[in-house]
């Protein structure tokens, strides 16, 4: 057997520490919990990567893929603790990231008519292993915003746009995908749904109309939500309004003490 050198293995000798190495946008498939029906399989895009220390000129790459491997029968996101765990103590690292950016389905019901349709939602797990293990959850929620100033000054109408609300959180007690999405949509002028009959478009037309939001009240509404919620210890949340009568978005962004930008 020809025995190949270990490139990756030679020391370097400008002393530089990589931050993050390793492989970007693997598709694979998982499984998550689901409130409703118990589990829902999906696919994620992964990025997981360590730090390099200053003398190694570079990572193993192909372990990183071994690894993952290993727990595909395992129901790797149930094991995210041990998944990051082997990725630092195999590759000799100081720590270790794992990222899983995947769609969430969740069933929704039109307000009125009570049609059922599935709606999207891009969800993540960061998940990393330095001195502890840290596992952060994210949401990406669709909305609708109704702009107050436009109500106040116009006779009639208003204008509104989609928008997108983001949320990320480190937990000390579970929480679910769920609730998480039903904290931006309980702040929002109006909720999105997959589909909507006449009815439900009057009903979604006038429920905005009756509460109007900027970017910044969302934040704030959600922020208060998040600090009363006794299993979170930080987050972040930002609204980006999709603006229909503007050539730019409208932004805002909330981070409690401490969070890890």
């Amino acid at each position: 057997m020809i025995e190949h050198p270990d490139i990756q293995s030679e020391l370097d000798d400008r002393l530089i520490t990589i931050n993050r190495v390793g492989v970007k946008n693997i598709r694979y498939p998982i499984v998550v919990e689901d409130r409703k029906n118990q589990t829902q399989h999906t696919v994620a895009e992964i990025d997981i990567y360590v730090e390099l220390g200053d003398k190694e000129r570079g990572t193993h790459m192909s372990r990183f893929l071994e690894i993952l491997n290993r727990y595909h029968e395992k129901n790797l996101i149930t094991r995210l603790e041990d998944f990051v765990k082997d990725i630092k103590t195999e590759l000799c690292a100081n720590a270790a990231y794992a990222k899983f950016m995947f769609p969430y389905f969740i069933e929704k019901a039109a307000p009125v008519s009570g049609m059922k349709s599935l709606l999207s939602y891009d969800c993540d797990f960061r998940a990393s292993y330095k001195d502890g293990y840290k596992l952060m959850i994210g949401v990406k929620v669709p909305i609708t915003t109704l702009c107050p100033c436009s109500k106040e000054i116009s006779d009639y109408g208003a204008h509104n746009q989609r928008s997108y609300v983001n949320v990320e959180v480190l937990f000390n007690e579970f929480i679910w995908l769920e609730e998480l999405i039903d904290m931006v949509e309980s702040s929002a002028s109006c909720e999105i749904y997959p589909l909507l009959k006449r009815v439900d478009e009057k009903y979604v037309t006038e429920k905005a109309y009756e509460n109007p939001r900027f970017v910044e009240d969302i934040v704030r509404e959600l922020t208060i939500k998040l600090r009363t919620d006794k299993r979170i210890e930080e987050f972040k949340v930002e609204s980006i309004n999709q603006e229909s009568i503007h050539d730019h978005d409208a932004y805002a962004s909330v981070w409690s003490e401490g969070f890890h930008r």
